[in-house]
C-alpha cells in the first residue's frame, strides 16, 4: 500500500475550498513554495479566482488554461487563450526573480497540466524590453515580433497583434489588458501609452514595455529546421500538396500548427517546471 506523506481534504464544499487553498498557500510561503491546484475545468479555476482576490488579496494566483480544441484537430486555438497561456508562463517565471514573496497559487486544469509546454528557457530568452526615452530600431522590433508569433494587421485590437504606421507602432502583448501605441521619433521612443481597441483612442502613459512572446513556439530559422527534420522523420519524404510542411518551410504560419508543437523544440517541459520549489 502507498503511504501518503500530504494531508488529503476531500469532499469541501464550494468556497470552503477557496479558503483551504488560502491557507496551504500562506502556511509554504516561508519555504518559497508555489502551491499548484489542477481542478476539473476552467469554470471551476475562474471561480477559484474569484474567490481567492476577494477573500485574500495578499495571495497571488496565476491562472493557466487548456488549449480550447482537440489534440491534433484541425484548427489551432484560440488566441486569446495562447495569450493567457503564455502570459501564465512568463509571470511564472518572473516570480523566481522576485526579492518580495509572497503566498502564490497556480491555478489550472487536468487538461492543462498533462500537455508538455514550451521549454521554461526558450520563454525566458525571448523577451524584449522598450522603455520611454530609449532606442529601439524599427527592423529590429519588427524582426522579434514576426520570430515571436505576432499576427501583422492593419487595426490591432487581438492579443498577438501588431501593426506599423510610419512611426507609430501598435501592439497587443500576451499579459496586458490593452494594447500599447509606441510613438517613434527614428529609433528613439517618444512615448509609451496603452489605448482603447475599440476606440483606438489612447489612455494610460506607460514607463517601459515588455515583450514576451505571443505564441508557444516560434518560427525562426532553427526551429523551422528542428519541424522539417522531425516531420520527414516521422513522415518520410513529403510532396508539394503539403501545406502544412510548405507553409512552415517557408516561415508562413498555418491554421492548427499548434499541434505539432514538440518538433518546434529539441525538448520539452511540463508546468511543473515552471512552479519553484512546488
Amino acid at each position: 500500500l502507498a503511504v501518503l506523506t500530504h494531508p488529503v481534504i476531500h469532499g469541501a464544499p464550494e468556497g470552503q475550498d477557496a479558503r483551504i487553498l488560502i491557507e496551504r498557500a500562506r502556511a509554504i510561503m516561508p519555504e518559497d513554495r508555489v502551491l499548484i491546484h489542477v481542478a476539473m475545468d476552467d469554470a471551476r479555476v475562474a471561480e477559484l479566482q474569484e474567490l481567492i482576490a476577494f477573500f485574500a488579496p495578499d495571495v497571488k494566483v496565476i491562472s493557466f488554461p487548456a488549449w480550447d480544441c482537440l489534440p491534433y484537430d484541425r484548427v489551432s486555438p484560440n488566441v486569446e487563450i495562447v495569450a493567457q497561456r503564455v502570459a501564465a508562463l512568463c509571470a511564472l517565471i518572473g516570480w523566481e526573480q522576485q526579492r518580495e514573496r509572497h503566498p502564490r497559487i497556480l491555478l489550472t486544469t487536468v487538461n492543462a497540466i498533462t500537455q508538455k509546454v514550451t521549454p521554461k528557457n526558450v520563454i525566458a530568452s525571448a523577451s524584449l524590453i522598450a522603455e520611454r526615452g530609449g532606442r529601439l530600431k524599427q527592423e529590429n522590433l519588427q524582426t522579434f515580433l514576426h520570430n515571436n508569433g505576432y499576427n501583422r494587421t492593419d487595426t490591432v485590437r487581438e492579443h498577438g497583434e501588431y501593426a506599423f504606421r510610419g512611426g507609430i507602432v501598435d501592439i497587443f502583448p500576451p499579459g496586458y489588458d490593452e494594447p500599447v501605441r509606441l510613438d517613434l521619433f527614428g529609433d528613439e521612443i517618444e512615448s509609451l501609452r496603452t489605448f482603447d481597441p475599440a476606440s483606438q483612442r489612447t489612455d494610460k502613459k506607460l514607463s517601459k514595455l515588455v515583450l514576451h512572446p505571443a505564441t508557444e513556439f516560434f518560427l525562426d530559422d532553427d526551429s523551422i529546421a528542428r519541424f522539417r527534420s522531425g516531420y520527414r522523420e516521422l513522415f518520410g519524404v513529403t510532396h508539394d500538396n503539403d501545406p502544412l510542411y510548405e507553409s512552415i518551410s517557408a516561415g508562413r504560419r498555418y491554421n492548427g500548427m499548434d499541434h505539432w508543437l514538440p518538433l518546434f523544440f529539441e525538448r520539452m517541459d511540463t508546468l511543473f517546471d515552471y512552479a519553484p520549489n512546488r
